[in-house]
């Protein structure tokens, strides 16, 4: 058979791509390129007989980095293979705008504020990203890199605000785009789309929705392997340890971020980028080492990344990743607590100070992990004012995040008359008695 490259277009691609036939698809793509199963087996380092059960398969029992290997010997594009393999929501058929306006003519009622939960995000945007995970709608405009590059830093820059409400109605609209650029997209394209999913994680653990943060989770995961791209891999891992913490799966949590430090250390660290995705990467082991109990990786890791960070150079702005000798105490504060060290853990963190973290979303943080040390510690006026401070750098850190609304509500509740508490408890909305 003469050789001719594929017609990823052709019905009959289309067809196997509908039906999500991995095994035809890879068959066809083999013919197509008059190649016999010894030839593809010899590119892929498989026998003629396990191309044959591969392709005979009604579907695929190998794992994604085995047919990514398939399908990169057949240069089968990325869009293409993340299609048959069903890792890409649907598309809705509506537009975006029709979909909003059909929004805007909900009962208004419905814009009720989450704050029995400790939220003060819409309850229908909410609901509307999660629809959107179930079906995506048509980008508001059409795709562009360039558009979604600056869509995703105000995204990010909203994260880093707190602006938690405006976030969730953004991300529909993001993650939409992102996938509509990675449809046909190469490999940098699925690294962005991961990065996006990664931030959507990131948001919905922050709010408590956990459910919703697993699909994300899963996406990201997908989507950076598919990428190939180790440090899109490490930000996909790190965000899924925070959901597999939330789900009691530390142990899990702590082989996803040890594998992911592997991946990125066998890059060799020669850039900038990889040096600090690989003591981030020691971080978020060690305190998902923490949470699983396994007391000496957790110190050994935290140690290993205090090291990392001393050596990173210097970072000016807000980047996405930031990895400072700071930050890395500011871990170490959250090591100890999930350790049970409380007094150790507000030991570490005494020393830090706003000014070294660059954004409202991380002083906030810094607070409120000494808040938690301190309420561990059962001091209750330095918890206070710990959260106090945390409400005036960042006052979704407190009000947003569910963890941290149940101790504003303990300590009204069980310390009303402690200096502070009633502050606190006018500032986020409850009576110094813990009602609401």
């Amino acid at each position: 058979m003469h050789a001719q490259v594929p017609d990823w277009n052709s019905p009959r691609a289309r067809k196997l791509v509908a039906d999500r036939d991995f095994g035809g698809l890879i068959r066809w793509a083999r013919q197509q390129r008059g190649w016999r199963q010894a030839d593809l087996g010899r590119a892929t380092g498989y026998s003629a007989s396990a191309v044959s059960r591969l392709e005979t398969a009604e579907r695929p029992a190998t794992d994604l980095d085995v047919l990514k290997r398939f399908a990169d010997a057949l240069v089968i594009p990325a869009g293409v293979l993340a299609a048959v393999l069903g890792v890409a929501p649907p598309r809705a058929t509506t537009v975006a705008s029709a979909q909003r306006s059909a929004l805007s003519e909900e009962d208004p009622m419905k814009r009720r504020s989450l704050l029995t939960a400790g939220l003060a995000v819409p309850a229908l945007a909410l609901d509307h990203l999660d629809e959107t995970l179930a079906l995506l709608p048509v980008p508001a405009s059409a795709p562009t890199a360039d558009r979604l590059t600056v869509r995703y830093r105000q995204a990010r820059a909203q994260f880093n605000r707190g602006a938690h409400a405006a976030l969730i109605e953004a991300l529909p609209d993001l993650l939409a785009t992102a996938e509509a650029l990675a449809d046909q997209g190469e490999a940098v394209d699925y690294a962005r789309l991961a990065a996006c999913y990664d931030l959507a994680t990131e948001t919905l653990s922050k709010l408590g929705r956990y459910d919703s943060s697993r699909i994300t989770a899963d996406r990201s995961s997908t989507y950076a392997r598919l990428s190939g791209d180790p440090l899109a891999g490490a930000e996909s891992a790190r965000a899924f340890s925070i959901v597999l913490r939330h789900a009691g799966r530390a142990a899990t949590a702590q082989r996803v971020t040890l594998h992911a430090a592997a991946q990125v250390e066998a890059t060799g660290l020669t850039t900038p980028a990889q040096a600090r995705a690989f003591a981030q990467m020691l971080c978020t082991t060690a305190y998902a080492a923490a949470e699983a109990g396994d007391r000496d990786r957790a110190l050994e890791m935290i140690r290993d990344a205090e090291r990392a960070a001393a050596l990173l150079p210097e970072q000016h702005g807000a980047p996405t990743l930031s990895v400072t000798p700071a930050s890395v105490t500011l871990y170490k504060v959250g090591v100890l607590w999930a350790l049970g060290d409380a007094g150790a853990a507000v030991h570490a963190g005494r020393g830090l100070r706003p000014g070294q973290f660059a954004t409202a979303e991380r002083r906030g943080r810094l607070h409120t992990d000494m808040a938690r040390a301190w309420w561990r510690w059962n001091k209750p006026e330095q918890t206070a004012g710990a959260l106090l401070a945390a409400h005036r750098a960042a006052p979704a850190e407190v009000r947003d995040r569910p963890s941290i609304r149940a101790i504003v509500t303990d300590l009204a509740r069980r310390h009303p008359a402690a200096i502070g508490v009633r502050e606190l408890a006018a500032a986020t909305g409850l009576r110094a008695d813990g009602g609401g």
